[in-house]
């Protein structure tokens, strides 16, 4: 399954597995690769099968927020958005969802990348059914 799908999956509540880890890095021992206690489930939104609201969508990820220990900027960072979802964020991860998402620019130069990436998901996931205010696709 892609990164984006993955991203997609945990705030639509589409129960699929997600990719927490690029595949060369493995989970530590007694973990999940989310970081969490081993046997415990990723964090994932449950979410309704149909569109999200502009205001549901921003609404479930910040109740997501509120739950987790560390208070994250998902708003404008997509670190902090994969991080929200259960995702590791690692500059792997990035890169590869740069490539299925059509990044051309220098994937050197993460700070363009991390931008870009951010926007391209929120756009995403505004074709996906979801409603992302104007404000969130940057």
């Amino acid at each position: 399954m892609s990164i984006f799908e993955s991203i997609k999956n945990a705030i639509f509540g589409h129960g699929s597995t997600p990719v927490t880890a690029a595949r060369d890095t493995p989970a530590p021992q007694g973990s999940t690769a989310a970081g969490g206690p081993a046997g415990s489930p990723p964090s994932t939104a449950a979410a309704p099968s149909t569109a999200i609201s502009a205001g549901g969508l921003e609404a479930q990820l910040t109740q997501l927020n509120a739950k987790s220990a560390q208070k994250l900027n998902w708003q404008t960072s997509i670190v902090d958005l994969m991080k929200l979802v259960g995702l590791d964020p690692s500059f792997a991860n990035r890169k590869q969802l740069a490539q299925e998402l059509g990044y051309k620019g220098d994937t050197a130069d993460s700070a363009s990348m991390n931008i870009w990436l951010h926007k391209e998901v929120m756009g995403k996931l505004a074709q996906s059914g979801g409603k992302v205010t104007p404000d969130l696709k940057g």
